[in-house]
């Protein structure tokens, strides 16, 4: 029985439980912020859809990932008849949250094809992107096979030839589900993982055709149909100039299995739902994409837009974790109030929501401006690269401790297994990890200045946001000074090749451009200042100098953060009150 307490004629639940919830409804934030980046006729025509997405992520497809994450896929080695038959058995409820990913909202396909929900065209990247946070406030471990399969789709349109495409795309792109065919990539290996220049897997032409032979450490959805490998091409130059790019397929033209081997799957911290394996390649065809010795860079495309899905699940799970604790905190009583009502416990609510709206920003201005490269704008192109490896870094980082936090909220039920909070604090540790650790990443921020000349870019176009005459002055100046805080900083780590500083100079590059990313949102939302609240928290909490050892509480800032809290609105004077004091 559920064990209620009564409280001021109110009846409380001890343990409140926020399933059934509208995820979608339940996230003012998104809802206001895909009104600006969306052009309205397609907000309109995909509102009843994100709200739809919404309510089942808060009961079924929560539900179906609660159990695909305890029943974990097997490796078959051989069918009942004592042939050899490898496959991968995945559980019934992680298949049909791969129909519903892959097949009804086409999650991997939707930016290649038209007609998708009905739309006559195809869906910009600022949709999928939000579809794709959304759903993966359920479902963590399938979205990196969707996310492989869409961005092998997208390399593979680039490099291969007309013949390969014409062979594996319409698999790619299908909705029927029995036919379709998903993505992987096999990168690493055990004596290279970050240093791709030491990959030994080779490969060897024999009359025209590609056969590739080496030990792959770590691949995840390591039965999809078709991956992009890379290896050494046989009599190439030693390192990265040797590398090529190949499209791996599962099957043969004979319908056979090709020539590869899945030695075991991995038992993973998280992402259980989905497998992951070691594969040992004797042979296997391929075909070769591009140019030999271009592997790695073609490679790019691929992980740069993993990149992105990854910055983009970690802002869902971080929403995830934050909804989570607000619902806790509003509904569950301690001491004679709501938990949301004492003061230490407001405090870190808004800690958490701060990285959490944040990431909101960063996901959706990406995704646009990614929108806009590809439609020849060389601007955001430019800006583009060096956001990429920015919101892979930060953003990920963030949703560890995120949600570790949050799983705190719920207190001793929060450590078990039946809730939420275990299975997305274990996930969120993912995203540091794959596409490049933290490390990596960052050293591309700094690698994008230096080769790229991507802050001469994304330096104009933020100023470009800040010339919004609606943007209140003092907010403008505050930004501009830190924005040329910040690129003296980034100009020192590239000067002096200074490699161990590099991390602090992509947080607080990160940091500024989310500060005026969401003073530029605050002034597209009518008589809506919570964006710009949020801005000023970031400068004051994270681009400026505080005392340690000085108390920070106020209580002028009450109603205001009541307000954040609340997920409501705010006035311009009380957005303006954190930067005045």
């Amino acid at each position: 029985m559920v064990n209620l307490n009564i409280m001021q004629g109110i009846e409380v639940n001890n343990i409140p439980d926020r399933a059934g919830q509208n995820f979608f409804t339940a996230d003012p934030a998104i809802n206001n912020l895909l009104k600006i980046y969306l052009p309205s006729d397609l907000y309109t025509h995909l509102l009843p859809h994100f709200e739809k997405l919404g309510l089942e992520v808060g009961g079924h497809l929560d539900r179906l990932a609660l159990s695909a994450d305890k029943n974990p896929p097997t490796l078959q080695y051989r069918n009942r008849r004592g042939f050899d038959e490898q496959k991968i058995n995945k559980h019934p409820d992680y298949i049909e949250l791969e129909k519903k990913a892959y097949s009804e909202l086409a999650l991997a396909s939707m930016s290649y094809k038209k007609g998708v929900f009905g739309w006559d065209d195809v869906i910009p990247p600022m949709a999928k992107y939000a579809m794709t946070y959304l759903f993966v406030q359920a479902e963590f471990g399938l979205c990196c096979p969707v996310s492989m399969t869409d961005s092998l789709t997208h390399t593979m349109c680039k490099y291969a030839s007309s013949d390969v495409i014409e062979k594996y795309l319409p698999n790619l792109l299908t909705s029927d589900f029995d036919a379709l065919t998903q993505g992987a990539m096999f990168i690493t290996e055990q004596g290279a993982g970050s240093d791709v220049s030491a990959i030994t897997t080779t490969a060897v032409e024999k009359n025209g055709e590609w056969f590739l032979t080496g030990d792959k450490w770590f691949c995840s959805n390591p039965d999809a149909g078709v991956a992009m490998v890379l290896a050494h091409v046989d009599g190439a130059p030693e390192g990265m100039k040797g590398l090529g790019l190949f499209l791996m397929p599962k099957l043969l033209d004979n319908g056979q299995h090709n020539h590869y081997e899945i030695l075991r799957l991995k038992d993973k911290m998280g992402t259980r739902s989905m497998a992951s394996g070691e594969i040992s390649l004797q042979g296997a065809k391929a075909y070769l994409l591009g140019e030999i010795g271009r592997g790695f860079q073609q490679m790019a495309d691929m992980i740069n837009l993993s990149r992105i899905s990854n910055g983009v699940r970690a802002a869902g799970l971080m929403r995830r974790a934050v909804g989570e604790a607000l619902y806790i905190c509003k509904h569950r009583y301690a001491f004679g109030k709501a938990l949301q009502e004492l003061p230490l416990q407001r405090k870190q609510l808004l800690k958490m929501m701060l990285p959490s709206e944040q990431a909101k920003s960063m996901m959706l201005h990406t995704a646009l401006l990614l929108h806009k490269s590809r439609q020849g704008d060389e601007q955001a192109a430019s800006c583009v690269r060096i956001l990429t490896p920015l919101i892979k870094f930060r953003v990920c980082r963030d949703a560890r401790k995120v949600t570790s936090d949050a799983m705190e909220v719920r207190g001793g039920c929060g450590y078990i297994e039946e809730w939420s909070d275990p299975r997305i604090v274990r996930d969120a540790h993912l995203g540091s990890i794959w596409e490049g650790t933290s490390n990596i990443v960052a050293l591309d921020v700094i690698r994008a200045t230096k080769r790229a000349n991507a802050l001469e870019a994304l330096v104009p176009y933020l100023l470009s946001l800040l010339d919004d005459t609606h943007i209140p002055q003092i907010t403008k100046d505050t930004l501009t000074t830190k924005l040329n805080q910040v690129v003296k900083l980034i100009s020192y780590v590239t000067r002096e090749d200074d490699e161990a500083d590099t991390r602090k100079a992509a947080t607080a590059l990160y940091h500024v451009s989310t500060a005026i990313m969401m003073a530029w949102e605050s002034v597209q939302i009518s008589d809506h200042w919570q964006r710009l609240a949020w801005a000023h928290q970031v400068v004051k909490y994270k681009l400026s100098s505080i005392d340690p050892l000085q108390a920070d509480f106020d209580q002028k800032y009450a109603e205001l953060e009541n307000a954040l809290i609340q997920e409501k609105p705010v006035s311009q004077q009380q957005a303006l009150s954190i930067l005045l004091g």
